[in-house]
């Protein structure tokens, strides 16, 4: 399967290609969020670029600290070849850093511009998904961020060159990439949905701590499947990292909205 193709000297990759295109698009349904909200679409599309430079950052960073097993390198591997640490051409972009380097530049723009930082977290956040969720496609033409072994009809064959070691033998796999995917625009979807059906009892920044919730849980449970984890100390950083986030931006959800329980149900008794 090609990874690309040339353009004169340069050689275009449908990865990079897929990732933009994922990130249009986020841009753009995050235009619509901001105006249905009362605000400027144009402040989404000169953030876009200081949130895909952060974004980009962050994400390099993420797997210099936590390269999965594959790639043949340590994260001090790394901090002896600052060369290697900059190709990001070569690969290893991790979605958690990205995340928090996008997530630091909209604070730091936010407070430039005294915007509300929580609100257009808010606006972000299913734009997020849907990037994710377009960009995921991205790892089918790198055959990578594939699962286990399975004959299921929807697997996926892996060229020899990019199996891992110990499978080499082994044709097809869980497209991961492709669960991921899907889970993804479940996510836009469903924080679409709250957004619209409970306006009324949402507080700033409640959107994005759904995603923080919704995300991390569909990532902890694909990668039981995954055969490529980052492992740390013996354990999956990553795996480790989105349970800690589900758990605390579920119970950052239940705080901000603990008197509303007892409100309604206040309101039932004097009903009846």
């Amino acid at each position: 399967m090609p990874e690309g193709f040339p353009l004169g000297p340069i050689f275009i990759r449908f990865y990079g290609i897929i990732l933009m295109l994922g990130a249009l698009a986020g841009a753009w349904l995050a235009t619509r969020e901001a105006k249905r909200r009362g605000h400027q679409p144009e402040i989404v599309w000169d953030l876009l670029t200081y949130l895909l430079i952060g974004g980009i950052i962050g994400a390099r960073i993420w797997h210099i600290l936590t390269p999965p097993p594959s790639s043949g390198v340590t994260a001090g591997w790394y901090l002896t070849h600052p060369l290697d640490a900059l190709a990001i051409w070569k690969g290893g972009l991790g979605i958690p850093g990205a995340i928090i380097g996008g997530a630091i530049v909209l604070y730091f723009y936010t407070r430039k511009y005294k915007l509300n930082f929580a609100e257009w977290a808010d606006i972000a956040s299913p734009s997020l998904a849907l990037g994710q969720g377009i960009g995921r496609w991205g790892n089918y033409f790198n055959q990578e961020l594939y699962g286990a072994p399975t004959n299921l009809p929807w697997k996926i064959f892996i060229d020899p060159d990019h199996r891992l070691a110990g499978y080499l033998d082994v044709e097809y796999y869980h497209p991961l990439f492709l669960y991921e995917s899907i889970w993804n625009f479940g996510n836009m979807f469903l924080l679409l949905w709250i957004s619209r059906q409970y306006a009324d009892r949402l507080k700033d920044g409640d959107i994005i701590l759904a995603y923080l919730v919704i995300y991390p849980v569909g990532r902890f449970l694909l990668d039981f499947l995954r055969l490529d984890a980052s492992m740390v100390s013996g354990i999956n950083i990553n795996q480790m990292v989105m349970a800690v986030v589900a758990v605390c931006a579920g119970a950052a959800l239940y705080w901000r909205h603990r008197g509303d329980a007892r409100l309604g149900s206040q309101t039932l008794d004097e009903r009846s």
